[in-house]
């Protein structure tokens, strides 16, 4: 597309978004919050959401989407949400598990013949799971080096994951592993007969109404990506970070662990889903069964997740780990310590972050883009952004 006619398009869709904006819901303090990380050069900016089951209740965009041209954040900026895609990885496994046509409980081997001589460690057969490749205790060795950059297809990473050792005895511990969720994304392939981004767009994000979702941007899509910023060790300042270029060109994989591009507005529509049981709008996507086996720990009693160490608490106990998502079990102090138990969702790497709290019927979505977080789980703007977004919705 000419270079002209995508900034008549962008310009297009920035006014139509701005004047949404200005008609959109907000909780009081929360743009303030904001705009307080923005002038400590935490992020350049913030497009904040918070659904019900039936409705938003705040939408709002603080700061800029670039720097540089001061091109502000709005409604429709969109993100690399990096590890939020792993919960839509697993809807559409337990979508295809609605139909019977899988079960979290089988051998991964049954879809990908290729497992069936996988070894642990020790030498015995792995027979490996769609459940622990899904909740990262499957110890499955991850895919790196140039193979895996040259990959266009996720069946071109199965060879690399099965030829790298693997990590650990099968439902030992918990390692966050990338190729068990990739993995869980090729069985999909395999079992629907679609490209894992087809599926998606067919089963999920088509129905849902989710218009700027995607693995793969187009040149419009992509004039209207966030850029990406790292805090500066020395200077306080926040530097450019380039995109990352494994995820969105389309000589690359749909990844299931993190290729999904997205904006707040469409994520709070899968959350809102969720929120609603399963459904939303008349539409059933996941059944009862489907979304316990989501959204509650299938890690027995092992600690999970990315608290695991002095510095951010040794709160591993308190977490679990579902068919591709992190669940609180007990509130903590710090980014946990507003929501429910039973509360569950995920961050990405970038800072990206969305969380369903069942108890209170409410969920919160944080889209920002800072490259270098110690803990993108823990940051400071996560926990501001939901600390005030309920203590706002206490109030009303």
């Amino acid at each position: 597309m000419h270079p002209r006619r995508v900034g008549f398009l962008v310009g297009l869709a920035l006014s139509v978004a701005l004047s949404a904006l200005a008609e959109a819901p907000k909780l009081p303090g929360v743009g303030a919050a904001m705009q307080a990380m923005v002038e400590q050069n935490e992020i350049s900016g913030a497009v904040t959401v918070v659904v019900t089951k039936d409705r938003t209740v705040h939408l709002e965009c603080t700061g800029l989407a670039d720097v540089a041209t001061k091109r502000p954040m709005t409604p429709d900026t969109l993100f690399w949400i990096a590890s939020m895609t792993k919960p839509v990885t697993g809807t559409a496994i337990l979508m295809l598990q609605d139909e019977g046509r899988l079960n979290v409980n089988d051998p991964v081997a049954k879809y990908l013949p290729e497992f069936a001589n996988l070894k642990t460690p020790s030498g015995k057969p792995a027979n490996l799971t769609i459940t622990q490749i899904l909740t990262h205790t499957s110890g499955l060795g991850e895919a790196s080096g140039p193979a895996a950059q040259a990959a266009k297809t996720l069946a071109d990473l199965v060879p690399i994951w099965l030829a790298t050792p693997m990590q650990y005895e099968p439902g030992s511990q918990w390692r966050y592993t990338q190729s068990g969720i990739n993995a869980g994304a090729r069985i999909v392939e395999v079992v629907s007969g679609m490209t894992f981004d087809v599926f998606l767009q067919k089963r999920l994000f088509g129905p849902l109404g989710m218009k700027h979702t995607t693995f793969y941007l187009d040149d419009a899509q992509r004039a209207g990506l966030v850029t990406a910023y790292a805090k500066n060790k020395d200077t306080g300042k926040l530097d450019a970070v380039p995109p990352r270029p494994e995820f969105g060109p389309r000589d690359k994989p749909p990844q299931g662990n993190g290729g999904l591009y997205s904006t707040a507005q469409d994520y709070a529509r899968f959350c809102q889903m969720l929120l609603n049981g399963g459904q939303l709008d008349g539409h059933r996507y996941l059944s009862a069964v489907a979304l316990k086996l989501l959204s509650t720990p299938q890690t027995g009693d092992l600690p999970v997740g990315f608290f695991q160490n002095d510095t951010f608490g040794q709160h591993g106990k308190d977490y679990g780990w579902g068919i591709g998502t992190c669940v609180l079990r007990r509130p903590h102090e710090g980014v946990a310590a507003m929501l429910s138990p039973g509360t569950f969702g995920h961050g990405g790497a970038w800072g990206t972050q969305a969380w369903v709290d069942p108890v209170k019927g409410v969920a919160y979505v944080l889209m920002v883009q800072r490259a270098n977080f110690p803990n993108s789980d823990a940051s400071q703007v996560r926990r501001e952004f939901q600390q005030v977004a309920a203590n706002a919705l206490a109030k009303r």
